[in-house]
């Protein structure tokens, strides 16, 4: 009862489902970097996603794992599962007693599959949508499933969705494996909120920002000291000078904002952050909001 992709671009492997069904997060998504991606649902086996996982790592390709798994499974005509390999290559399966509109579509390197959908224009939108977005894999997977849910997606409604994107080493501080892994369990618009959290996930955690979207901290001291001062980190003189007090200031705001992932060693501040330090100054009546 579900709408997803599956898809690698070689580095990254990620899935994006939605459905109208309570956590679909928890049930759909399997992904393990350097291996691949698993989308399992229709009264879905979890247990295959894992399966199949171990049959990719083990070499098999995604077709083949596929087939040896669901051939393993006596419910499989009630099953939809999709596949990508990080090595290249992508397969889907529809059961033959999934609920209709039911079907899936297999390009290169990504895998969309759907049942109980309004029509197979889900599914047409879904494809054509990932194959014309630039960007990384994650921008690739969020234009998919926002294409899908303006088609129409699940006839019955919404109210789940969920992304995840492995990269080897991508994660928090370089300490795991986890590039992007968010769930909307509950909501009347769950694409939509999916958005709006991969957005605060991309100012605070993503290190992607244009490189010409810096500010000098010496241009800024000033204004970085008032703000800083009027928050309650930084004790000092408004000098005007980024010194050790005023670099240890910002680093000590930027950690409680949640921004240690941006934290330059260098002279910069990255414009991102530095705007949302002036955000927060006008929200908290620090600066004119002009």
């Amino acid at each position: 009862m579900t709408f997803s992709i599956v898809a690698t671009d070689g580095v990254d492997v990620g899935v994006a489902v939605a459905s109208k069904f309570i956590a679909v997060g928890a049930i759909v998504p399997h992904a393990r970097a350097g291996i691949g991606a698993v989308a399992t649902q229709c009264y879905a086996n979890p247990r295959l996603g894992q399966l199949i996982l171990k049959l990719l790592e083990s070499g098999l390709n995604a077709s083949d794992a596929l087939t040896k798994a669901i051939n393993e499974d006596p419910g499989k005509d009630e099953r939809q599962i999709g596949v990508v390999s990080i090595r290249g290559g992508a397969a889907a399966y529809t059961g033959s007693k999934c609920p209709e509109y039911a079907g899936h579509i297999v390009g290169s390197n990504y895998a969309v599959q759907g049942n109980i959908l309004v029509g197979p224009e889900v599914l047409e939108k879904m494809a054509k949508a990932f194959e014309a977005k630039r960007g990384e894999l994650v921008d690739k997977l969020l234009e998919a499933l926002t294409a899908g849910d303006a088609a129409g997606g699940d006839r019955r409604g919404r109210q789940s969705a969920a992304i995840i994107v492995l990269r080897p080493g991508g994660g928090y501080l370089g300490l795991s494996d986890t590039y992007v892994d968010l769930r909307v369990d509950d909501h009347p618009d769950p694409v939509a909120e999916l958005h709006r959290l991969f957005g605060i996930w991309e100012l605070t955690l993503l290190n992607r920002e244009d490189p010409n979207d810096v500010v000098l901290k010496a241009d800024v001291a000033l204004m970085v000291q008032r703000i800083l001062k009027g928050l309650g980190f930084y004790k000092g003189d408004l000098h005007g000078n980024w010194d050790e007090a005023t670099e240890e200031a910002f680093r000590a705001w930027a950690g409680y904002e949640n921004f240690e992932n941006k934290v330059r060693s260098d002279d910069k501040i990255w414009g991102s952050v530095y705007r949302y330090l002036i955000n927060e100054a006008k929200r908290r009546s620090l600066l004119p909001d002009d």
